[in-house]
């Protein structure tokens, strides 16, 4: 290897000729990167200020006659100058594109800086120096990358946790933001049990591709054992729900009612958490479940929202038209037997029958459907209890 103290061919021209050469490849950058007019004055200094370090850290380098390795810290030389978050102002490509600009100028140059006899060696130097200003190039986005994958990891679970929470802080709508989430609402928690056997790097990664293939915007926390999945922009619950149900780890898979905005999703978030701790009561239920579908399990299990909305929902508007109320307690009592039922009524058992549709399209509950008839059970026992 040279010795530093050597002057290698064309090494002080080089030198006399470095601020000529950093104006020269900034002149370019302005007539041959239209992305460089978009850029702030600040950002294009600091795109100036790496252009300049590093035909500097060239000049220098080969001046000391460095030429089998370059120096380890080559990066902070080059770019140390500017702040870290320009890697996220341009792009890796760009930066590629004003390495080789950078490049073209100081070669282009060379003839008019040195006689032919030393341009030779400095040619051959700046092709060394520029691969590993290229590697160099590469750790910097690759470590920019990573710390950016996982504040985005940290923000994203710190914004689901804040969902199930009710967090009133509106900048968590401005954290969804960062993250580039783009629902504008009809939002609705999914959760279950995580997989134990994924990294959840590649988890969500799962998530997300599910629900994109749906047309669904997706955030993704695993708190303990447990999988929560906030989807936006949902217009059919179940079919939401069924696109990200294979992510989940055995169990149920539970989705909560759909919220119009990200800052009513705690209502969603609730629903699930209810429904999810309430679903041993139902092991054959299908996955995934909606959590008013478990409004009876619910109930049972203590769950104030679930007993009410029997209670508002199932019982008072039934209650209010004239011998539902008492028709289906006396189809209950005769074990769903119609005729018998018309008996203890005293008419005919189509009238029974007709009045039972009509309890049907007042809840949506089937008194003939086991499940219906178990709900629309729990909701007159709350219901007179109310009453009561």
């Amino acid at each position: 290897m040279t010795s530093p103290t050597t002057a290698l061919p064309g090494a002080r021209a080089l030198q006399r000729a470095t601020g000529r050469l950093a104006t020269a490849a900034t002149g370019r950058m302005e007539t041959e990167f239209s992305w460089f007019s978009t850029l702030s004055a600040q950002e294009r200094s600091w795109v100036g200020m790496i252009v300049q370090a590093g035909i500097q850290g060239f000049v220098q380098w080969y001046a000391e006659g460095v030429r089998t390795t370059v120096k380890a810290d080559l990066a902070a030389n080059v770019f140390g100058a500017a702040p870290r978050a320009l890697a996220g102002v341009i792009t890796l490509q760009q930066t590629v594109d004003l390495i080789r600009l950078s490049i073209d100028v100081v070669e282009q140059s060379i003839d008019d800086v040195l006689p032919p006899d030393e341009a030779a060696a400095v040619r051959t130097a700046i092709g060394y120096y520029a691969r590993e200003v290229a590697f160099a190039t590469a750790a910097v986005y690759a470590r920019a990358a990573e710390q950016r994958g996982a504040w985005d990891a940290r923000l994203e679970a710190l914004i689901v946790d804040a969902v199930l929470r009710a967090d009133p802080d509106e900048a968590v709508l401005g954290r969804a933001s960062a993250l580039g989430w783009g629902a504008r609402g009809s939002i609705m928690v999914v959760l279950g049990t995580a997989p134990s056997d994924r990294d959840d790097n590649d988890l969500f990664e799962e998530v997300r591709r599910h629900a994109r293939s749906a047309r669904l915007h997706a955030l993704c926390a695993v708190q303990g054992e447990r999988l929560v999945i906030v989807l936006g922009e949902v217009t059919d619950p179940h079919a939401a729900a069924a696109a990200v149900a294979d992510v989940f780890g055995p169990g149920a898979v539970v989705a909560g009612p759909v919220a119009p905005d990200m800052a009513g999703a705690h209502a969603s978030a609730t629903g699930a958490m209810a429904a999810h701790r309430a679903s041993p009561g139902w092991p054959t239920a299908p996955r995934p479940v909606l959590a008013d579908e478990l409004l009876a399990e619910r109930a049972l299990a203590g769950d104030e929202d679930a007993r009410a909305a029997l209670v508002d929902e199932v019982y008072r508007p039934v209650r209010d038209r004239a011998a539902l109320v008492e028709t289906l307690t006396a189809y209950f009592d005769a074990g769903g037997n119609l005729e018998a039922a018309a008996r203890v009524l005293f008419v005919h058992p189509n009238t029974v029958r007709y009045r039972l549709r009509q309890v049907g399209d007042i809840t949506g509950l089937q008194p003939s459907q086991p499940r219906d008839a178990f709900a629309l059970t729990i909701a007159l026992i709350l219901g007179r209890q109310a009453d009561a």
